[in-house]
């Protein structure tokens, strides 16, 4: 198994992917008179969440689509939250809806993620997204993070098929949407969580390994083949002799030398999560004009 290059350059490829919509986009524009819009939520004044969120509404704009942002204020009720997400469902010039997580402590993230139109849930969240998925069906919104992490394998390894993938990690977010997404491939799939009574021996069978465990450092070198596939989903702040960095899931020095092709943090999955987010909402316009 032989992959096109050691380091797999989410950068570049996001890059590519984001010209390609910008196209798509003003070509839609100019055809059809509709200019994709994302609205994205955020409640609170989480730090992590507003880099988020201003990351996200640069890059939208720079793709060519427009940008609604909603701030709220930490104390915003539930009720308060779902009326704001229904006018943006009634909204025929919003295409996608967003809503940063987490939400503070007095909102039910289901309850929101639920009153998302599907028709308009570009995250992928939404239960009639997600049961779209689980029976093999691409017509609803995949979630943009395995998404994009499915472009990237495909991006050194062009045949999935018969390959042995393991999944670190099971939330409905990375985890689970993967492993159906590797399935639908052709993978013999391994799903491991914190039941799991030995992780680096499923991972050291794998010829695929996507991490995505919200724990620095948790892959280490003695727990991949010669030869597999790394796709490292972490992002998690680190303190260092050097400072505060930002590090993997996978202990990227040690795996390195053992895999065929590795995806480095930053510069990894994470251009191509917001890269993907933009195909989304291009799409959900792209529904509209038929």
């Amino acid at each position: 198994m032989e992959a096109a290059g050691k380091l797999i350059n989410g950068v570049a490829f996001a890059r590519q992917l984001r010209s390609e919509i910008r196209q798509e986009a003003e070509n839609l524009h100019a055809v059809h008179g509709i200019l994709p819009t994302l609205a994205v939520v955020m409640v609170g004044n989480d730090p992590a969440s507003a880099v988020y969120v201003r990351n996200k509404i640069r890059a939208t704009e720079q793709a060519g689509m427009r940008s609604v942002s909603h701030h709220l204020p930490a104390i915003t009720s539930e009720a308060e939250l779902l009326d704001l997400i229904a006018t943006l469902n009634a909204d025929e010039t919003v295409h996608g809806i967003l809503v940063q997580l987490p939400l503070p402590a007095q909102i039910d993230r289901d309850a929101v993620l639920d009153a998302i139109s599907p028709a308009k849930d570009v995250d992928g969240f939404h239960i009639v997204n997600a049961g779209l998925l689980a029976v093999g069906r691409h017509d609803g919104f995949i979630p943009c993070t395995p998404m994009g992490c499915m472009m990237l394998l495909h991006s050194v390894l062009p045949e999935l098929a018969g390959l042995h993938a393991v999944v670190v990690g099971c939330s409905n977010i990375v985890g689970r949407p993967m492993a159906r997404l590797l399935q639908q491939a052709g993978c013999t799939v391994t799903v491991t969580h914190l039941q799991t009574r030995d992780v680096a021996a499923e991972t050291r069978r794998a010829d695929i390994v996507v991490v995505a465990a919200g724990h620095p450092g948790l892959v280490r070198g003695d727990w991949i083949k010669p030869g597999a596939v790394v796709i490292d989903v972490g992002i998690n702040r680190a303190e260092t002799p050097q400072g505060a960095r930002i590090v993997g899931d996978v202990a990227f020095d040690e795996v390195a030398p053992h895999a065929a092709a590795i995806t480095p943090v930053p510069g990894g999955v994470g251009p191509m999560t917001i890269a993907c987010l933009l195909q989304n909402t291009l799409r959900a316009a792209q529904g509209l004009a038929g």
